[in-house]
């Protein structure tokens, strides 16, 4: 199944579905359900602006199904949908829909850049 690492807290905020758009660079024709795997390496700044001490990292925590991507053309649009992906526009002007998200037991995992398949088993 394919997965997609995704820096603390932001993996936490989709699982709690506070974050419904994840920011990319880059653009996928990719739809369908994959896994959250939370980055070994969390933003720290991100961390303390969202009032985290400590979140999991390095496993899998969850999926969640793409269902669309937005592509921002300016910063008005990006800002227009802020509560939606609690970014600022650094992150990318990709926003990747996400719809279903369901935590699952943490599955300890390295992770990769963009999508990538995971061979191991989901409980």
């Amino acid at each position: 199944m394919k997965a997609l690492s995704i820096k603390q807290p932001f993996a936490e905020l989709i699982l709690q579905g506070k974050k419904k758009i994840e920011l990319r660079k880059w653009n996928t024709l990719f739809r369908g359900e994959f896994l959250i795997h939370a980055s070994k390496i969390p933003d720290k700044n991100a961390m303390r602006r969202f009032g985290f001490d400590d979140l999991p990292c390095g496993f899998i925590l969850g999926k969640a199904r793409l269902v669309g991507v937005k592509k921002y053309q300016n910063k008005e649009e990006h800002k227009k949908d802020a509560k939606l992906h609690l970014a600022s526009d650094g992150w990318g002007n990709y926003g990747f829909v996400l719809a279903d998200v369901k935590r699952i037991k943490p599955v300890s995992c390295r992770g990769n850049l963009g999508f990538w398949e995971f061979k191991g088993k989901i409980e």
